[in-house]
């Protein structure tokens, strides 16, 4: 071989060393299907629990909105059916609210003629019964806020007792090891998320409820005050 070709043969080599040396390294990118796949059999779990929060926050928080919405002149028409001594007319217009305060309403008006306390203590059995069902399933959320990051971590663990498995026997690999964490790390963040959303998914659906009680509470003690005016009781 001639001193010329070495001579090529080692430029080459030399550039194809500073062409590798400066070239920015290829971006890896991963999906975010791909990512939570990594993060094995306890997303499973992890999936049914934002799959049971998604549909518990939303049916209840359209039960809610329905049970807010009342008419606002719906208090000055039972006033003048109740004044006017039309009770069958008072006890249709609270059955045609369909809401809890018009369930509410209409207990008092059934039971129009009986003493006062007596009254009372109808509408206020009736409005416990009412704030059970707008209640209904909402402990499922809190449930879930709990559990979500704890199958979360469980699941990094799991990870980091086979990662350390592996190493033990297959040798120290750092491109393993940093993969297998960042990928392991996915079912805590996940849990995270998940108890997070159904944290404040509870905590907004607790307020509505109040909403409604406040609203239950007075107009009850509106239609009392109706009854004490008209002495219909």
């Amino acid at each position: 071989m001639s001193l010329l070709t070495i001579l090529l043969l080692q430029a080459d080599t030399a550039i194809k060393t500073i062409t590798a040396a400066t070239t920015p390294p290829v971006d890896e990118k991963i999906s975010l299907f791909q990512l939570l796949k990594e993060g094995g059999a306890l997303m499973i779990p992890l999936l049914l629990c934002s799959l049971i929060l998604v549909y518990v926050f939303v049916e209840r928080f359209l039960a809610i909105k329905k049970a807010t919405s009342v008419d606002s002149n719906f208090m000055k028409r039972l006033r003048s059916e109740i004044e006017a001594g039309n009770l069958t007319a008072a006890a249709t217009t609270c059955k045609n609210v369909n809401s809890p305060v018009g369930r509410i309403l209409e207990k008092g008006v059934s039971r129009i003629g009986k003493p006062f306390d007596v009254i009372e203590k109808s509408m206020e059995n009736t409005g416990k019964l009412e704030v059970y069902q707008l209640e209904k399933n909402i402990s499922i959320l809190s449930t879930i806020s709990g559990i979500a990051p704890i199958l979360g971590f469980l699941g990094t663990i799991a990870g980091m007792i086979i990662l350390f498995f592996n190493v033990q026997h297959q040798g120290f690999s750092l491109e393993t090891i940093a993969g297998g964490i960042y990928t392991k790390m996915v079912t805590s963040a996940t849990g995270l998320i998940i108890g997070l959303l159904a944290y404040m998914g509870h905590a907004y659906l607790n307020a509505q409820i109040n909403k409604n009680v406040n609203s239950m509470e007075s107009a009850s003690v509106e239609f009392l005050d109706m009854l004490q005016d008209t002495q219909k009781y």
